[in-house]
């Protein structure tokens, strides 16, 4: 009896790589909420060094409990692109552009990301760029539009600030399609870790303000330095790699599209900061156009392994009538259809 089978899409899989986008959005928006305490004591270098010091420090004691070793050598080129840009110069310019323009021009700007990364995947991945995809993302950045617009205050920008902020964005597309390549090489962890230790290696310089600035700074700045490179860094790079490296980039970068909302909410529960009506319907914008960008068609239903019967199929032609054993067989009239 024939069959014909088709594999039953991986469901568990995508749940998984669901969860971990969306523990990856709710640290980094956190992450906003304590940089607004340690920024205040630390400079942009030293927090950014030792924000990754922080995160080095656990992802490595992970890799050794594991012995996950050094990553393969095709591995390598992704993961020091992705540290140098993502991991080092994107933490130090963010740190910096947020000093120098009010957190609504830094949103507005640094949210251009997404769209560069959809971009650049579509160039250098081929990735593909579907209507509803393109469609969410537009009303995402709609909505992070409208959030910027509702927290911009009066005189707060600088030109250094914004060109700061935009090539964070630049760099941290870049880093998103360099690290994509490398997950296809390497474990997640892998690229995580040395992602991480290649950007403090590049944020070295600041090792002496970070000192400088440890000493003065108080503990509650510091303890959120630490929190941001065990959670926002640590875990949150480690479930966004886990994600990444199971759908297209494009499609994680207008996951993130969430955070802006995320924030607005975190601001209201734990900084008393009550949203207005812009802001909230921002936020609502920007929900909406991720559950867009991640939706996908519907389609019919899939077939069920439905054995096919053998009445259907061709019968072995026998030899004539009056034959010798071992001759061959007829050729079956032109009249038969093949099924």
């Amino acid at each position: 009896m024939n069959t014909s089978r088709i594999a039953p899409p991986d469901r568990r899989a995508q749940l998984l790589a669901a969860g971990a986008a969306t523990v990856t959005v709710g640290l980094w928006a956190s992450a906003f909420v304590a940089i607004r305490s340690a920024g205040a004591a630390y400079s942009p270098g030293a927090l950014a060094l030792g924000r990754l010091l922080a995160g080095a420090l656990v992802l490595g004691t992970f890799c050794v409990v594991r012995r996950e070793g050094l990553p393969p050598r095709g591995a390598w080129r992704g993961i020091a692109i992705s540290g140098v840009l993502w991991f080092g110069f994107y933490m130090v310019a963010l740190n910096w552009g947020e000093q120098q323009v009010d957190a609504g021009t830094a949103a507005l700007v640094v949210n251009i990301g997404p769209i560069l990364i959809a971009l650049l995947g579509a160039r250098l991945l081929g990735d593909a760029m579907p209507p509803r995809l393109l469609a969410g993302m537009a009303v995402s950045f709609a909505g992070a539009v409208a959030v910027g617009l509702s927290m911009s205050g009066g005189g707060g920008s600088s030109v250094l600030g914004v060109v700061l902020c935009l090539l964070a964005a630049v760099a941290y597309a870049g880093g998103v399609v360099a690290q994509k390549p490398a997950l296809g090489r390497a474990s997640v962890l892998q690229v995580t870790t040395f992602g991480c230790l290649i950007g403090a290696v590049a944020c070295l310089p600041f090792a002496g303000q970070l000192v400088h600035d440890a000493a003065a700074a108080p503990l509650s700045a510091t303890l959120n330095m630490v929190y941001l490179g065990v959670f926002p860094t640590a875990l949150a790079f480690t479930t966004w790699a886990y994600a990444l490296a199971r759908t297209s980039a494009s499609r994680m970068g207008a996951t993130t599209y969430a955070v802006p909302a995320l924030v607005v909410l975190m601001s209201w529960l734990f900084l008393d900061e009550v949203p207005g009506l812009l802001t909230l319907a921002g936020g609502a914008l920007c929900l909406a156009g991720v559950a867009v960008s991640r939706s996908r068609p519907r389609r019919g239903p899939a077939p069920t392994d439905t054995p096919v019967p053998d009445a259907l199929a061709v019968p072995d032609a026998v030899p004539a009538a009056g034959a010798p054993v071992g001759a061959a067989a007829p050729e079956p009239e032109a009249r038969v259809e093949q099924v």
